[in-house]
C-alpha cells in the first residue's frame, strides 16, 4: 500500500459505536481525577522550575519535535496527523508504573501525570489543532474532510474536561467513595484503553499489514525520539538521577489509547493515523519494557562496582 492510498482510508463509525468511545474517554478522565490529590502537584510548591519543566517538554517539546520528525521522515498526512494526535494526549498511569519498576522517583512522575492530565483536558483539543495546521500536508488532510475545526475543539474539550471536572470534586468533598470505587475504576479504565489498542490494532490488522512499513518506521522512530526527548530534559533539568528517569517515561509514554479514541470518534476515523495510535500503544509497551531493564541493569553494574 503506498501513502497515497493510506490517506484515504476511513473508518467508518456506528452512532453507538462513537457513543461507546465517548464513555470511554469520559470513563478514563474520570478515574483519573479520583486519584488526584493535592499532595500530588507537592512538586509545583517545592520544585516549581523541575515541574514546569518536565510539562513543557512534554506539552511542548514532545509536539515540537514531532512535527520536526514528521518533515525529516516525509510523513504522509495520516501518518503524521497519528504522530501529533499521540504527542498531544498527556502521559498515563502507565509511565507511573514503568518509572516505579526503573527505580526512579514515582512522586514526581505521579505528579507530571496529574498536572499533564489537567492541562491537557484544555490544551490537547487546541495543540491537536496548532500542531497540525503547522505541517502543510496534515494541514491539507484537515481541510478535505467534513471537519469543524471549533466544534472538535468544543466537544474534545467537555469530553476531557467535564469527567475531570467531577472527579476532582468528588474526590474533594467525597474522599471515602472516591477512594471504594476508584479502583474499580481504574481497572474499568485500564480495560478500556486495553480493548481500544488490542481492538485497534486487530481492526486495522489488513491496513497495518498492507503498509508495516509506512506504520512502523514512524512509530519506533517516534517512541525513540520521546524517550531521548525526556532523556534529555530530565538531565537538563534536574542532577536526580531517579527524577531523569521519571522524566524519560513520562515523555516517552504517551496514552495512545486516548490518541485512538480520539481519531475514531473525533477525527472522523482516519485509518493512517489511527493505524499509527494503535501500534504506538502496543509498542510503547515493549520500549518502555527495554528501558526499564536497561536502567536496572545500569543499577546492577554500579552496585557491582
Amino acid at each position: 500500500m503506498n501513502p497515497e492510498t493510506l490517506d484515504q482510508v476511513t473508518i467508518v463509525l456506528e452512532p453507538t459505536a462513537q457513543t461507546l468511545l465517548a464513555l470511554a474517554i469520559m470513563a478514563m478522565m474520570f478515574a483519573i481525577a479520583l486519584g488526584l490529590r493535592r499532595e500530588h502537584f507537592s512538586f509545583l510548591r517545592d520544585a516549581p522550575g523541575q515541574f514546569w519543566g518536565g510539562l513543557a517538554a512534554q506539552i511542548i517539546g514532545l509536539p515540537a519535535i514531532t512535527l520536526a520528525l514528521a518533515a525529516l521522515l516525509q510523513a504522509s498526512p495520516s501518518i503524521a496527523l497519528g504522530m501529533i494526535v499521540v504527542a498531544a494526549c498527556p502521559g498515563g498511569n502507565v509511565s507511573n508504573f514503568m518509572t516505579y519498576a526503573a527505580r526512579g522517583d514515582t512522586a514526581y512522575s505521579v505528579s507530571l501525570t496529574a498536572g499533564s492530565s489537567v492541562i491537557a483536558a484544555f490544551w490537547t483539543p487546541a495543540a491537536i489543532l496548532f500542531w497540525s495546521g503547522l505541517y502543510p500536508p496534515t494541514a491539507g488532510l484537515l481541510e478535505t474532510i467534513n471537519f469543524n475545526r471549533l466544534v472538535f475543539i468544543m466537544q474534545t474539550t467537555a469530553l476531557l474536561a467535564g469527567p475531570l471536572a467531577a472527579g476532582m470534586v468528588t474526590a474533594h468533598y467525597l474522599p471515602k467513595l472516591s477512594d471504594r470505587i476508584r479502583g474499580p475504576l481504574a481497572i474499568l479504565g485500564a480495560a478500556i484503553l486495553a480493548f481500544v489498542i488490542v481492538s485497534g490494532v486487530l481492526g486495522f490488522w489488513p491496513l497495518i499489514k498492507a503498509s508495516w512499513m509506512l506504520i512502523a518506521v514512524p512509530v519506533v522512530a517516534h517512541n525513540a525520539a520521546a524517550f531521548a526527548l525526556g532523556a534529555g530534559a530530565g538531565r537538563l533539568i534536574s542532577k536526580d538521577i531517579a527524577r531523569q528517569r521519571s522524566l524519560t517515561f513520562e515523555v516517552g509514554i504517551q496514552n495512545a489509547g486516548l490518541a485512538v479514541v480520539l481519531l475514531l470518534g473525533q477525527l472522523n476515523g482516519l485509518g493512517g493515523a489511527a493505524a499509527i495510535a494503535a501500534v504506538w500503544g502496543v509498542w510503547h509497551f515493549v520500549s518502555g519494557g527495554a528501558m526499564i531493564a536497561f536502567f536496572r541493569f545500569l543499577d546492577w553494574r554500579k552496585a557491582k562496582q
